[in-house]
């Protein structure tokens, strides 16, 4: 059975670029792109070689773990959403705006001040760095158009949906660009899939299609849903979006243009009657958590797994972590993706 990771991996200890997961506040951050910028303005170009060094790093261990398809760790991100969002023109990152995001916290956000456009390419060269690191195929991220609407401030189009599918349009220029460069696995990150089903099932997935359209053949698309982060590991009562969006999404999802739908299952499990509804797409499916300290065994991810194959064909299922690792140690990590690996193959 394959193994892949989903995106973001612990940044090493000489990266100074920080991320969301560890700044003061945790997500709850007042301001979680003042970090990227502070950091630019301290190193210059010398953090581009730092960053690629270390991109490097990471797609090795994952490679050297046993991951069938890496991700380049999105260390280059101050996190998944924003980075993407300072390649595109439109957006204002100097005059920030205030907003309760994924419905409980309150941050100063980005803010769209005028019509959406793509700027110069900058996936490729993250991605060919990250391919340069192993012969395996390197998967790249990119945060979706619902999740982006609900992680800036829109002072432009004045509608959800007329912000999604102009997003759309830009982040497909970039996504195409990759395909054409020879990245063979992309995956766009929508977990407000789970946490606005309604909006998902009205226009989000037909945007999610829009950004994947015309990628050369051979490429295979993938959409991940999760359903939310706490802001710390070991914390229990955190808001998870409902137990039934998986449900409501499931079908339509299964007709959509993609090939791939990543889900979590490990943090709290699923009716695995849930996988008999993807009749047609392949699973990504989350045996690792991502917010518990606790290192799985090799026996109870292999179980969950075996038990996920009566529901639906093997070579659609493919091992992973519900989301990224960046909230956990990478000594962490490496211990978890190491049962990961073992279990699939034991299997």
């Amino acid at each position: 059975m394959l193994t892949t990771t989903i995106g973001a991996y612990p940044k090493p200890d000489d990266v100074p670029l920080p991320d969301w997961f560890h700044a003061e506040g945790g997500t709850d951050t007042p301001d979680p792109t003042r970090g990227y910028a502070e950091a630019w303005a301290e190193w210059g170009e010398a953090l581009r070689e730092i960053l690629d060094r270390a991109t490097v790093e990471v797609v090795r261990e994952q490679v050297a773990l046993g991951i069938d398809l890496p991700t380049d760790g999105e260390i280059r991100r101050e996190n998944y959403i924003h980075y993407h969002c300072r390649h595109i023109a439109g957006i204002d990152f100097a005059r920030l705006s205030e907003k309760t995001m994924r419905g409980h916290y309150r941050a100063r956000l980005p803010t769209v001040r005028g019509p959406l456009a793509a700027t110069d390419p900058f996936l490729v060269r993250d991605w060919q760095v990250a391919q340069a690191a192993t012969d395996r195929p390197v998967k790249i991220t990119v945060p979706g158009p619902l999740t982006i609407t609900d992680s800036i401030v829109d002072a432009h189009y004045g509608d959800p949906a007329r912000l999604g599918r102009a997003l759309a349009e830009v982040l497909n220029v970039e996504i195409r660009r990759l395909g054409e460069a020879g990245c063979r696995w992309i995956q766009v990150d929508e977990p407000l899939f789970a946490r606005r089903t309604e909006e998902a099932l009205a226009f989000g997935i037909e945007n999610l299609e829009r950004c994947l359209h015309g990628l050369p053949a051979g490429v295979t698309r993938c959409v991940h849903i999760c359903c939310g982060y706490p802001d710390r590991v070991d914390r229990e009562d955190y808001p998870k979006a409902p137990r039934e969006a998986y449900f409501r999404l499931a079908p339509v999802l299964d007709g959509a243009a993609v090939d791939a739908v990543s889900i979590e299952d490990a943090h709290r499990h699923n009716d695995l009657r849930l996988l008999e509804r993807f009749a047609r797409k392949t699973v990504i499916f989350g045996v690792i958590a991502i917010a518990r300290s606790r290192v799985e065994k090799v026996e109870e991810v292999r179980g969950r797994l075996a038990a996920a194959l009566g529901h639906i064909d093997r070579e659609r299922l493919i091992a992973a972590p519900d989301c990224g690792l960046g909230l956990l140690p990478r000594k962490r990590v490496r211990e978890k993706l190491r049962v990961m690996v073992a279990a699939a193959r034991t299997l």
